[in-house]
């Protein structure tokens, strides 16, 4: 039933408000299936609660066809709620991600006994296409770097972060939620529990050392003002600093470095894996520092590697030139 007459703008009406919360509320064993994500499959809380809007949308589409959502369930089906996404303008890795989160839950049903057969097997994979990371000039990571000082607690703690992102090519979760006893500032590593928990060991180069050791000894008191924290970087309430925080001051500081394209973290930790095979590193230890559990994951630098040494080769072989009907 819809609303009844008009609600005030802006609003939503009851049976608005119902058909959401309908949407966000799981069956009792897809709620075990993300406990079982959670705790033995070793995924962070973000991945959890992004499987979670996957099997909402999933049960969102059940619904419409009038399929029970452990019902039996035809590759037809999957077919079509992937058309659904499509139609949706949802982007490739999001569809990706969301046919994983259902193939995984297909698989827990069948362990359950729920279900007979997975319709998932022989379904064509979704391709992921070959999207190369947008990623920051070393210049504009100079002019971010170098932003002039602000004498307050806050403006050094930002210029640790962002120095100690760019030197490390951390994840944002992984940055905010470093703890004290995994910085080692002695020898110049941080021990970083990723994906999967899964630790690896990153060092951070000595300027950023040097930073994240002045904002330990003199910042960091002044804002926890007595109280204890595990947490590297706190906020003057003394907890960790949330992801959302930590986007708005980047985008600050970017702004104020004259950085005009719409900067992300990602960026930085994209920047730092170009960066060092532009510099000669090799892709085992670059896959190592970023934390990836398969190289072919941190072979998508290598095609921006490749662009890079294209130019240059087309800017100065002499044949090239003269073809083209350049002077050389």
């Amino acid at each position: 039933m819809g609303c009844q007459g008009k609600p005030p703008q802006g609003s939503l009406c009851s049976s608005e408000r119902l058909a959401i919360i309908a949407q966000m509320m799981l069956h009792p064993l897809a709620e075990r299936y993300l406990s079982h994500l959670r705790v033995e499959g070793g995924l962070s809380i973000n991945t959890v609660e992004a499987y979670r809007r996957d099997l909402s949308k999933f049960h969102s589409y059940l619904d419409r066809i009038g399929v029970v959502p452990l019902g039996p369930l035809t590759p037809e089906t999957l077919t079509g709620f992937l058309r659904s996404l499509h139609e949706a303008r949802l982007s490739r890795a999001s569809s990706v991600r969301c046919l994983s989160a259902i193939r995984g839950w297909l698989r827990f049903l069948m362990r359950e006994q729920m279900i007979e057969e997975n319709p998932t097997i022989g379904l064509a994979p979704i391709s992921r296409g070959v999207r190369l990371p947008k990623t920051l000039s070393q210049q504009d990571v100079i002019a971010l770097l170098d932003l002039g000082a602000v004498p307050t607690p806050e403006d050094l703690r930002d210029r640790a972060m962002v120095e100690l992102l760019y030197a490390t090519g951390l994840r944002v979760s992984e940055l905010v939620m470093a703890e004290v006893a995994q910085a080692n500032l002695d020898v110049g590593y941080l021990r970083v529990k990723g994906k999967g928990a899964k630790q690896r060991l990153v060092p951070m180069g000595e300027g950023a050392r040097q930073l994240l050791q002045q904002y330990v000894e003199e910042a960091r008191p002044r804002l926890l003002k007595e109280r204890a924290s595990r947490y590297v970087f706190v906020s003057r309430r003394g907890g960790p600093l949330t992801r959302q925080a930590f986007w708005k001051l980047l985008r600050r500081r970017a702004r104020r470095a004259g950085i005009t394209q719409v900067i992300s973290p990602h960026m930085l930790r994209h920047s730092f894996a170009t960066h060092l095979l532009e510099g000669g590193a090799d892709l085992r230890s670059v896959q190592v520092m970023l934390g990836h559990a398969n190289i072919a994951t941190t072979q998508i630098y290598t095609h921006i590697e490749r662009g890079r040494l294209k130019r240059v080769h087309d800017r100065y072989f002499p044949r090239v030139g003269r073809r083209r009907g350049q002077k050389t």
